[in-house]
C-alpha cells in the first residue's frame, strides 16, 4: 500500500471511528491489520437472517473495511430463505444431527436460493461502490456424508483458494456460497458454518467474525459476554446451567478452531452495524473469543522473572517503578499471564488484600486478557481494596467491580467484599490516602 493510500486509510478511520475509540486505539489496530497478508485478515460468516434483516448494515460495514484497505472474505448461508422456499414448494424440512436432508428436488431449491442471496449481497455492495465478486462454486471440493440418511449433503474434503485469491488480487471482496462439488461433478449442500470453519483452517486468518442478530454470546441475564479467554474460562463456562445446547456447541466449535490456529487469531461475534467498533476499539461491541493465556499465581517474587515483570508494569503504566520496588514490596499474591502480557500484584495491608499493581500491555488490550487475570484473582480473593488516579482509563471497569468508591484528592479508593464493616472500609480509605507512590512521576 503506497503512502497516499495509507494516509487515506488513516483519515477514513479517524473520521468514522473518532466517536468510538481513542486515536491511540485506532493507530494500534490499523498497524496490526495493515501488516497482514490480504487473505489472512478476516473470514466473515454471515447467516441468512443477517442477509434478510440487516443487509444495509452488513454492506456498509464490509464496504468500510474495503475502504480502509482491509478486504474480508465472506461466506454466507441462507437458512431462513431456504425454509420459506421449501415450505412454499410443499417440501417438509427434515434434519439429521442438525444437517438438512437434501433430496435432488431440495438441492435444486438450495442452489437457486443460495445463488439469489449471493448475488443480492454482491449487487448491494456494488450499489454503494464497493468491489465484490460472486463465488458460487469452485472453492469447496466435497464428499457425500451419508447418501442414504442425508441425501446430497457434503463435507469439505479440500479447499481451493484460487477463486478467492483472484478476487483479492483485484481488490474485490469474495462472497462465497456454501455449495460444494464432488470430484465427479455433483453439486452438494454444505452447512455454512462447517464451510466457513474449513476455510478458516486453511487460511488461518487473524480474525474470524460471526455476524448475528444477537450481537454476541449472551450470559444468564441476557447480556453480551464481552470476552472469553478459553485457557482460563472454557471449563467453567460450558459447565454453567444457563448455557443452551446451541451455545455450548458454538463455544466448542470455536475452541476447536482456535486450537489449530496461530496464537494471535481470535473469533468475534457481533452485529453487522457494530463490526467496525468490534475490530477497531479495545472495548469492542460483541463477544471476543481468544485461545488465551494461562494465568499463574505466585506467593513470592522467587518464582517470577522479576525484570520481565518490571518491564510489563512500566509499559502498562507508562512510568518507571521506583528502583527498590521489589525490595520494599512484599507480595501477598502475584497473578501473571504466561507470556507476561498482563499481571496483578497484591499485598497484605492491615490484614486485607490490597491491589498494588494491575498492568496490561497495549498489544493485549482488547483481548480480554486483563479481565481473565482479574477473574482468576477474584475467584480466590473474596475481599480486596485498591486505589486509582483520577482520569485513569480503567476506572469505569473498577466501578463495575467494586462495591464502593470514595473520591480523594488524588485518588479514588475502591473496595469489594467488605459488606457493612465500616471500620475496615475506613482503614482501607485511610491507607489509600497515605500510601506512598511506587511509580516515578514523569
Amino acid at each position: 500500500m503506497n503512502a497516499a493510500a495509507h494516509l487515506q486509510m488513516r483519515q477514513t478511520i479517524l473520521r468514522l471511528l473518532s466517536s468510538m475509540a481513542s486515536a491511540r486505539e485506532i493507530d494500534q489496530y490499523v498497524k496490526r491489520f495493515s501488516q497482514l497478508d490480504a487473505k489472512r485478515f478476516a473470514v466473515v460468516k454471515v447467516g441468512g437472517a443477517v442477509l434478510r434483516d440487516d443487509l444495509d448494515a452488513l454492506t456498509s460495514s464490509l464496504a468500510f473495511l474495503q475502504q480502509v484497505g482491509l478486504t474480508p472474505i465472506v461466506v454466507h448461508g441462507a437458512g431462513p430463505q431456504l425454509d420459506d422456499e421449501l415450505a412454499a414448494a410443499g417440501i417438509v424440512k427434515r434434519t439429521v444431527d442438525g444437517l438438512r436432508v437434501t433430496s435432488a428436488q431440495t438441492l435444486a431449491i438450495v442452489r437457486r436460493v443460495s445463488q439469489a442471496q449471493n448475488l443480492n449481497l454482491v449487487e448491494a455492495l456494488q450499489e454503494i461502490d464497493a468491489r465484490a465478486t460472486s463465488v458460487l462454486s469452485g472453492v469447496f471440493e466435497a464428499e457425500l456424508i451419508d447418501r442414504e440418511a442425508l441425501g446430497l449433503v457434503g463435507r469439505v474434503a479440500r479447499v481451493n483458494l484460487a477463486p478467492i485469491e483472484a478476487s483479492l488480487r483485484a481488490g474485490s471482496i469474495p462472497v462465497i456460497a456454501s455449495l460444494g462439488e464432488t470430484r465427479d461433478g455433483q453439486i452438494v449442500n454444505i452447512n455454512a458454518d462447517f464451510a466457513a470453519n474449513e476455510l478458516v483452517r486453511v487460511l488461518k486468518p487473524y480474525k474470524i467474525i460471526f455476524l448475528t442478530g444477537s450481537g454476541g454470546l449472551l450470559d444468564e441475564n441476557g447480556k453480551i459476554i464481552d470476552s472469553i479467554n478459553l485457557r482460563t474460562e472454557y471449563e467453567r463456562l460450558i459447565a454453567q446451567p444457563w448455557i443452551s445446547g446451541g451455545m455450548r456447541v458454538k463455544i466448542e466449535q470455536i475452541k476447536q478452531l482456535l486450537d489449530h490456529l496461530p496464537f494471535a487469531s481470535s473469533v468475534s461475534i457481533t452485529r453487522p452495524d457494530e463490526l467496525a467498533k468490534e475490530l477497531f476499539t479495545h472495548k469492542g461491541s460483541g463477544t471476543l473469543v481468544r485461545r488465551g493465556e494461562r494465568v499463574d499465581t505466585h506467593a513470592a517474587w522467587g518464582g517470577l522473572d522479576v525484570e520481565r515483570l518490571r518491564v510489563l508494569i512500566e509499559a502498562g503504566f507508562g512510568r518507571p517503578l521506583v528502583p527498590d520496588y521489589f525490595d520494599r514490596t512484599k507480595p501477598y499474591r502475584v497473578y501473571v499471564s504466561e507470556n507476561y502480557r498482563a499481571a496483578m500484584v497484591l499485598t497484605l495491608e492491615d490484614g486485607l488484600p490490597y491491589l498494588d499493581k494491575f498492568a496490561v500491555l497495549d498489544e493485549a488490550q482488547g483481548e480480554g486478557l486483563g479481565r481473565a487475570v482479574w477473574q482468576v484473582m477474584r475467584a480466590e480473593t473474596p475481599r480486596l481494596f485498591w486505589r486509582s488516579r483520577h482520569g485513569n482509563g480503567i476506572n469505569a471497569f473498577y466501578h463495575e467491580q467494586a462495591d464502593g468508591c470514595i473520591r480523594q484528592e488524588r485518588w479514588r479508593a475502591f473496595w469489594y467484599g467488605l459488606g457493612a464493616d465500616f471500620a475496615a472500609i475506613e482503614r482501607c480509605v485511610v491507607h489509600c490516602a497515605r500510601r506512598h507512590p511506587t511509580l516515578v512521576d514523569a
